[in-house]
């Protein structure tokens, strides 16, 4: 990558510091942590093990949300304010923009995941919260990609932030719905069966986020190293064609 994008991404990360996101998920962290408590304190049983795994649902979805939202807040408000315009009449290409600010929100994201992480050392083992939190990293990596893509093309932030959640959600929840289209009471006609091959089809194109960052990793062990390099890489691999998806459309498009 050249300096153009590092200076890129560098001011990204700057920006992200002199915004409102720290105290934000910071503000998260601390109402994950009383809530999680809250629900330890009433439980019956497994008090320890329910604080942990609700602690680390809760901490990854909001670890999704602030990402998604300030990818696309900040990419909007640049371009309202005519600061894309003003990057690109520099020295700088397109592609150096894209990529740097792609780097930076990614960098952003593995900051929350390491922030999330802490507060989770004292109920789980060191390597398995390692493994989650390199996990929910790239999950929000993938999430600024894909925020970074809507944003730069739908350019208003309900639109993008809507696209964003829709694709996420869609992704989370793809094997649930394969699961019960393969039901035995499932219906057996013939739109059954191409209900069914849609599904397919669409799991296909979807990264399984359904299987990284799991809150069970931090109770009975994350996953094989083989298994979670998979993993990873499955994310990552998406990831690149996102990127290569909002390069292609923010290159053609004129400013």
């Amino acid at each position: 990558m050249n300096r153009a994008a590092a200076t890129v991404a560098r001011y990204v990360l700057v920006e992200a510091r002199r915004s409102s996101l720290p105290w934000i998920a910071a503000g998260a962290l601390l109402a994950v942590l009383a809530l999680s408590g809250f629900l330890a304190r009433v439980a019956i049983t497994e008090s320890a093990s329910l604080q942990t795994a609700v602690c680390a649902a809760l901490l990854r979805a909001c670890a999704v949300f602030l990402i998604a939202t300030h990818v696309v807040s900040s990419v909007v408000r640049e371009a309202d304010d005519k600061g894309l315009e003003l990057a690109l009449s520099l020295p700088i290409s397109r592609p150096a923009w894209y990529l740097g600010k792609l780097l930076g929100f990614a960098c952003t994201g593995a900051l929350i995941a390491a922030l999330f992480a802490m507060p989770l050392l004292a109920g789980s083992k060191t390597s398995d919260l390692a493994a989650w939190a390199l996990a929910l990293a790239v999950e929000t990596a993938l999430v600024a990609a894909a925020a970074l893509f809507f944003a730069a093309a739908l350019g208003q932030t309900v639109s993008a932030i809507a696209a964003t959640a829709g694709l996420y959600l869609l992704a989370r929840s793809m094997s649930a719905m394969q699961a019960i289209a393969a039901s035995p009471l499932a219906d057996e006609s013939t739109g059954g069966q191409a209900a069914r091959w849609v599904l397919d089809a669409f799991a296909l194109l979807l990264p399984r986020l359904d299987a990284v960052a799991r809150g069970d990793w931090l109770l009975y062990g994350a996953p094989a190293g083989a298994e979670l390099a998979a993993t990873v890489a499955g994310m990552a691999i998406y990831l690149i064609l996102l990127a290569a998806a909002g390069l292609f459309d923010f290159s053609r498009r004129n400013l």
